[in-house]
């Protein structure tokens, strides 16, 4: 079977690299593992951060177009289903039930999230068209148990709601960290949750003790680089910050790592926790709605605060065999988990019951 794929916020063949294209990818591959002809059926982009209406109707127009497209393609005429990634609020799937409508196939999802309050507001248009979309899918898998709360609320009548683990696009893990390196923090760096998840960092290590001798390596670029860097700069030579990296860079920082150092603010879920615990890397996070659903161990609550991290920094750099143990559960879990065959395996026995 042939199923066309399309992401609406950001396609996977986007130049600039971000989670929501990690994902994208691994769903894609995910299908492919499964056994499916996996077609990229669009690279439109119907995304607006903004909430201009002048902005929203000139995407909505390109998708009218596309869709004209895609119906007259003769590749379209293959296809048994259509599989959207991530339709929401600012990105809308403007594209996929209108064709699956007019080739008569089943439509699904993956990754969407319900906002009937943005139904007022700037963003009125594509909030609506985001709810048509949802209640237009047979099939929406989630990530995450906070994401699955809406959808159950919302769901039409009949519509099925699969739990799909996050998944790494993998399907063995790398060989273990020696544990032997710095902390590492992997974010992008920009306003909002980003720098203050950066904040929280600056907090925690501010409060660690003055005998600990601890270094932190960032990996991870933006607008707010500036920022971030003025948040570390009393901490000097402790804290090295590495740029952008490349997966393969990733892998050798993974390698090494003492520990992931990352809060999670308001993190969907969060591809480096996936990331570092492959590599056998525990992780420092609070206890976050989508952190949660993917971060081996007990982790502080937000009320915590920054000591409670700092009291997780001290406990793992002083602590190997702690530090080796949780790193160990971690792998375990991934596994059993979030790992290319456990998704494949998910996405096929929901797309062949949905017909």
């Amino acid at each position: 079977m042939s199923i066309a794929f399309f992401a609406p916020l950001k396609p996977p063949t986007h130049p600039v690299p971000s989670g929501d294209r990690s994902v994208a990818r691994a769903v894609m591959s995910a299908l492919d593992h499964a056994g499916y002809d996996v077609c990229l059926a669009s690279e439109l982009r119907l995304y607006d951060g903004s909430g201009v209406a002048d902005t929203q109707a000139q995407l909505a127009a390109q998708a009218d177009a596309e869709i004209r497209r895609l119906c007259a393609t003769k590749r379209s005429a293959s296809w048994s289903h259509w599989l959207t990634y991530h339709n929401y609020y600012k990105a809308p799937d403007l594209i996929g039930p209108r064709v699956s409508a007019a080739l008569n196939i089943p439509y699904l999802q993956v990754e969407s999230t319900r906002a009937r309050k943005r139904l007022t507001g700037p963003w009125s248009a594509f909030a609506a068209a985001a709810e048509a979309a949802s209640d237009a899918a047979r099939a929406i898998f989630y990530f995450t148990g906070h994401d699955a709360e809406t959808l159950r609320r919302d769901a039409p009548a009949g519509q099925r709601l699969v739990h799909l683990p996050p998944f790494l696009n993998s399907a063995a893990l790398p060989a273990p960290s020696d544990l032997s390196g710095p902390l590492l923090s992997v974010a992008m760096m920009r306003a909002g949750d980003k720098v203050a998840s950066y904040q929280l960092i600056a907090d925690a290590l501010a409060m660690l003790p003055k005998r600990l001798e601890w270094h932190l390596n960032i990996a991870g670029d933006g607008p707010a680089r500036a920022e971030v860097q003025a948040l570390m700069a009393p901490f000097g030579p402790r804290v090295t910050f590495l740029g952008e990296c490349d997966a393969d860079a990733l892998a050798r920082h993974y390698a090494t790592a003492r520990a992931l150092l990352w809060p999670g603010i308001n993190e969907a879920f969060g591809m480096v926790y996936l990331e570092a615990q492959a590599a056998g890397v525990p992780v420092i996070a609070q206890d976050r709605p989508g952190v949660r659903d993917v971060v081996a161990g007990t982790h502080p609550v937000p009320a915590a605060g920054p000591q409670a991290l700092a009291e997780r920094i001290a406990a793992l750099w002083t602590d190997p065999t702690m530090a080796r143990a949780e790193g160990d559960a971690a792998r375990h879990r991934m596994t059993r988990t979030h790992l290319l065959p456990k998704a494949a395996a998910t996405l096929r026995q929901t797309i062949e019951a949905v017909t």
